[in-house]
């Protein structure tokens, strides 16, 4: 909820710009706190940020603390409404189960931040003070991210924080029935408040505290750190921090694991790079990719099951097992989660490296997508739909155009066509059909969705391949 109403107001005040939302309460993030950045195994993905409970003169040698002269000043009065409204129908066909969903879902996130204050350190005087000053080099922290590949420090320059309590509201209707192999009919309801004085209960109704002065969002300074722990500030956008290495820059898992990203009319040659990965995922056994798919799919109605599988698979990538009872997640999000994992030991592919990252691939693109464009790739994943949206990836990453043969204007019914177009616009990319020709084009704008969405698309469609 917190991460979430975060994430919507960054978007919208800095979109594409510096400001990285808060994403837990527990976070204290303060000017000077130190944070540490961690590059992520794709390069188009975004860093996550960690908040540490040191400030920068925590981790300096010396007996004189830098004093940050910090002002206030009035940001903006923030009260944002989102909500959604979807319904219709699929027909899902797995390995074990023929299942046929209906559905109507509607959302509404309501954010009431208030009167926002900005605190912004004095950046001219913490260059001064910086001159001539070191980390200590043997301080935990420092030694801990050092060891670490793709970690980088940086110091909180700017907090966006409230002024008053204040509250987050969802409210979810979801509602449907499913028939086929399976009959259940289901209805949920929940809502969700985040607000002062409130205390925390596991039901559908749900109310957490939040302190006045809590900050929702920040803006860093990265460090550039040299052996003997002199360190610069990266002043510029685009000058990027870190430690000073040994000799030539040992390969780490960001120059295995893709290629850097470039122009978006470049979009085919990335996803040619990645080709390997999605034809590994369609030479697994039958019953293991309709079972995997529908796994899934499952995953992918749940932000959170989506990220949790991401990080566990982060893990595992990096030859650690973590026990599911360590991650963050809900009991049926580790069951979820469990089950794919069972399905890859179960098929012997478990230990097997290609594949583990060929559907950490597939997961980190998903975690990379709105929350809208999940929502409405969770609806299309039949495996008639994904076979009709494969050639539209082609499509985007190729010529823009794809003739529709008489089968693909078949799948491609009036209600699937909405659906696509939807999915497609939320990832910055706009269909249009002109008789039995589909034509799309690419929105140059800040970020990697129309990327991210392909690899998704591409990964999903080589589990619904069939042989």
């Amino acid at each position: 909820m917190f991460a979430t109403a975060t994430r919507n107001f960054v978007e919208e005040v800095d979109h594409g710009g510096l400001l990285i939302p808060v994403s837990s309460l527990n976070d204290t993030v303060a000017p000077l706190t130190v944070v540490v950045k961690r590059k992520r195994f794709w390069v188009w993905q975004k860093p996550k940020y960690n908040p540490t409970d040191f400030n920068l003169n925590d981790i300096l040698t010396g007996d004189t603390p830098i004093k940050s002269d910090v002002t206030e000043t009035d940001f903006i009065k923030y009260n944002g409404t989102y909500g959604d409204n979807m319904q219709g129908s699929v027909d899902a066909n797995f390995a074990s189960t023929n299942v046929s969903l209906e559905g109507k879902d509607s959302s509404k996130l309501q954010s009431y931040f208030g009167s926002l204050k900005k605190q912004e350190v004095d950046v001219q005087k913490l260059l001064r003070d910086s001159k001539d000053r070191a980390l200590d080099m043997s301080h935990s922290l420092v030694q801990q991210a050092k060891e670490k590949h793709r970690r980088v420090f940086g110091i909180v320059k700017e907090c966006i924080v409230t002024t008053a309590p204040c509250s987050v509201i969802e409210e979810v209707q979801q509602g449907g029935q499913c028939g086929g192999g399976l009959s259940l009919c289901w209805l949920k309801s929940s809502k969700v408040s985040l607000k002062e004085n409130g205390s925390l209960s596991k039901d559908s109704n749900v109310t957490m505290e939040i302190p006045i002065h809590t900050t929702i969002a920040y803006a860093l300074i990265e460090l550039e750190i040299k052996h003997d722990g002199r360190y610069g500030l990266c002043l510029m956008s685009d000058t990027m921090g870190g430690f000073e290495v040994d000799g030539p820059a040992k390969k780490g898992l960001s120059g295995i694991f893709g290629a850097p990203p470039s122009e978006n009319s470049h979009l085919g040659e990335e996803l040619e790079q990645l080709s390997d990965h999605f034809q590994l995922l369609s030479a697994l056994p039958a019953t293991t990719r309709s079972s995997l798919l529908e796994q899934i799919t499952k995953v992918m109605k749940d932000r959170g099951a989506v990220s949790s599988l991401q990080n566990v698979l982060d893990q595992m990538c990096l030859d650690k097992r973590p026990a599911l009872g360590d991650v963050t997640a809900t009991e049926s999000q580790k069951q979820n989660i469990q089950a794919i994992l069972d399905l890859l030991e179960q098929s012997g592919q478990a230990e097997s490296t290609p594949v583990l990252t060929a559907l950490h691939l597939v997961t980190s693109a998903l975690d990379e997508l709105t929350n809208d464009c999940l929502a409405v790739l969770g609806m299309c994943c039949s495996l008639t739909v994904l076979q009709a949206l494969e050639p539209l990836v082609q499509c985007v990453s190729g010529t823009g155009e794809l003739p529709l043969s008489s089968g693909d204007q078949a799948a491609l019914s009036e209600d699937v066509y909405e659906k696509t177009e939807h999915l497609f616009a939320s990832s910055n990319v706009s269909l249009k059909r002109d008789g039995d020709t589909v034509k799309t084009e690419i929105h140059h704008l800040p970020g990697n969705l129309p990327l991210v969405l392909c690899i998704a698309v591409r990964g999903l469609a080589s589990l619904a391949h069939c042989n």
